[in-house]
């Protein structure tokens, strides 16, 4: 089944694309690495999600947003590399707005990871650091950055 199938399966749909907030670009690709830009989690408006978890966000909520923001790089990476099925999911680094008691930051940025594997499958799988900020840009409660690679196609196109 490719991940686009998967996706569909699973009921998700990538959210919309959204320019960049200041002077830089959502990826670079280097040879068949792409370097993701941090993202974070957005209303179908386009304005950010806000708040601190832990205190007016809960996990659960958190968790949803860094889903979202999964669901974004996989809209991006998939652009990037003309199929989801050539994308390998190398690393995330996943940031956690919270109040400075808070110990659950890998419980939300799991929102991120569970989706990168649920479409991905075992390409999906990746190494991770997930940590807490007291802040962050635009008052975002999670912003996710991530490398990626793409796989080479053979001489029929296929991964």
């Amino acid at each position: 089944m490719s991940a686009i199938d998967r996706l569909k399966a699973l009921g998700l749909e990538f959210p919309a694309d959204f320019s960049p907030g200041g002077n830089y670009i959502p990826f670079r690709r280097c040879g068949d690495v792409l370097y993701f830009s941090g993202q974070g989690p957005r209303m179908a408006s386009g304005d950010w999600i806000t708040g601190t978890v832990g205190e007016d966000v809960t996990v659960e909520q958190a968790y949803e947003q860094a889903r979202g923001v999964g669901l974004a790089l996989l809209a991006t990476a998939g652009n990037a590399a003309g199929s989801l099925d050539r994308i390998e999911v190398v690393k995330i680094f996943g940031m956690v707005r919270a109040r400075s008691d808070f110990a659950r930051h890998a419980d939300v940025i799991n929102g991120c990871s569970d989706v990168l594997v649920n479409v991905l499958g075992e390409r999906g799988k990746h190494a991770r650091s997930a940590v807490g900020m007291g802040s962050l840009p635009n008052g975002m409660t999670v912003e996710i950055e991530g490398i990626m690679r793409i796989l080479p196609e053979d001489e029929n196109g296929l991964v």
